[in-house]
Parts: C-alpha cells; structure tokens; sequence
C-alpha cells in the first residue's frame, strides 16, 4: 500500500516589512486607534510587496524553485501542479502556465489554478493527495500557494491594509511506500449564505469592465468572525474520531493564519498545549491561501514537527468555506 508523503515544502516572501507602528500612526492620521485590533489579530510584522516586479506568479515561482532545490527534484520530475491563488496575475493563460515553464516542467504533466480563496492551498493538497493515489502513473505533485493580497487591500479598512501580507509556499507531495508518513483525511463545512461579506470586485468583473468601474479594494462588510467555531469544532472532532485519533494524538497545529483570537479560542476548546501551536502571524502578517503551509514550514524549522507527526491543518475560505485536513508528517 501507497502514502501520499510531504517530501518538502518552503516558501518565499518579498523583503520589505513593517511593524504595527506604521499602521498605528497611519490609522491615528484618520481619527482611528487600531492598537487593540492588531493584538485581537495577533500583527506585529508583515512582509509586503514594494516594486513594480514582483506579484503572485513570480512569488510562487520563487517558492517553487526554492522547493524543488530541497527536495533535490527538477521540474520534469513533477507529474501535476495546481498553483493556488486568490489575486491571479493573469486570466489568460492559466497563471500555472508560468510557473510550469520557470521550473522546466514536462509537457505529460497537468497543470491547473485554482481558486477557494484563503482555503484553496490546503484544498489543492487535499485533491492532489487523493488523485495522487487513485493514479498509478503519476509519482509526485507539486502545490504552490501565492496571494499578492496587499495589492487588494482596502487603505481606508484595517482588516486588509493593516492585516495582509504577502507571500507564497510551496509543497511537493510524493507517492512512496513509507507507511509511516502521509495524507489521511480531510473534511468541509460550507455556509454559502455569507458569500456577500467579503467581494472583489464588489460589483462583479463584468460591470467593473463594461461600466469602467475602478476596483479599489476588497468590500468586506463587518461580521463575527468567530460565527465559523462551532463548525470548526465538529469538523475537528468527526476527522479525528472517524480515523481513530484524539486530540491529544496530534503534534502540530497548522491553521490559519488570519485571527489569532480564533487560533487561541480553537486551543482553549480543545486545551491544546502552546508548544503544539504554530502562529507565524505575528512575523507574515495574514498571507491567505499559503498560511497553513507557511506555519508548517516554520513548525519543521524549529523542530516542532518532525518526521512521523501528526499534524492537522485547518483554514477558511470567505463565503464560508472550511476545511480540516490530517497529515502524518
């Protein structure tokens, strides 16, 4: 019997960063004090893009060139690649396209984008696991989450221009017979009635075109963002009772990224030991689609995890759409 094993994973981000006073003497500028925000959120530093080179398809080549090294892989050693993104550079072609061609990648192997927002990494790796093992001729897959989210942000609205940062990671998946390692499961919980809080472009491509509306920033219309916890704790509980694990069984925690007051709510329900809890957020700030990926880099890292760990995973997509997936790392 096959596993589908992490073999690797890294990331990239751009050089230039801020601190939390930047955005507070920003803010003060406009009538607002924003410090208990940043510490509800869990900021201190993030990463961003300053120039005119860089943006969510070189991040993810980057990423994806500094994986590959790792793992002593070349491109044409790469039988599927998804690129995940929410801010794609392009929509023709596909931005994969781009990521395919820097790393020489070979013409058998499938290339898509895909899209579930902050979800869409862990998503990927979850579908890319699965095909993975259903597939007898295809060995390895490469899955690179990139958001350029700074670029959307709202500069009159905290939760995005004093929250995002920008980065990418970048994770190869391999088919081998070590049982020790690899995907188990993962698990969804969707709730399409919020859709509306959060839209770029707010009135939709087609009439931002044929109108020539300018999109300037994400409309993200206030909610409770602790309304997805009750969610989150039954779908941690069926994953982990549905493949025979407790809580306790789990070394690393992977989540998003976005909110450190849910992270912490998430530990106390559970009473998750800190030491098991990767929160890079207060280094990267809010990176969307790879935060789960970056926490896993930084966890391996620092020796958090190791070989043979359990590590679960869990993030949201806006709409909402959640997702919970356990690897034995």
């Amino acid at each position: 019997m096959t596993s589908i094993s992490i073999k690797a994973v890294d990331i990239y981000h751009p050089e230039k960063s801020e601190n939390n006073d930047y955005y507070i003497e920003y803010f003060k500028k406009k009538g607002r004090d924003i410090t208990s925000f940043l510490e509800f959120m869990g900021r201190k530093e993030r990463y961003f893009i300053d120039n005119k080179h860089e943006n969510s398809i070189t991040m993810a080549i980057e990423a994806s060139k500094r994986v590959l090294k790792k793992a002593q892989l070349a491109g044409e050693d790469i039988d599927l690649i998804i690129f995940s993104t929410q801010v794609p550079e392009k929509t023709f072609p596909t931005n994969v396209m781009y990521v395919h061609n820097a790393i020489g990648g070979k013409h058998s192997a499938i290339a898509l984008d895909m899209n579930v927002n902050c979800a869409g990494m862990t998503t990927a790796v979850d579908m890319a696991s699965r095909y993975l093992s259903s597939n007898p001729y295809m060995k390895r897959a490469l899955v690179v989450g990139s958001d350029y989210l700074s670029l959307l942000a709202n500069p009159d609205e905290e939760i995005s221009f004093a929250n995002f940062g920008d980065a990418s990671s970048a994770v190869i998946l391999e088919n081998t017979a070590d049982d020790n390692t690899g995907f188990i499961d993962a698990i969804y919980d969707i709730d399409s009635d919020n859709r509306n809080n959060i839209q770029y472009p707010e009135m939709g491509l087609s009439r931002s075109i044929t109108e020539k509306i300018d999109g300037q920033g994400i409309k993200w219309l206030p909610f409770d963002g602790s309304m997805i916890l009750p969610a989150t704790y039954e779908m941690i509980e069926t994953l982990l009772k549905r493949n025979h694990l407790k809580i306790d069984d789990i070394n690393g925690f992977c989540l998003s990224q976005f909110a450190l007051s849910n992270i912490l709510k998430v530990q106390e329900h559970f009473e998750i030991p800190s030491e098991k809890i990767i929160y890079v957020g207060d280094e990267y700030g809010y990176t969307g689609t790879s935060s789960p990926f970056i926490a896993l880099y930084e966890g391996i890292e620092s020796g958090q995890i190791r070989r043979g760990d359990y590590v679960l995973f869990w993030t949201v997509g806006g709409g909402h759409e959640l997702i919970a997936m356990l690897f034995k790392y």
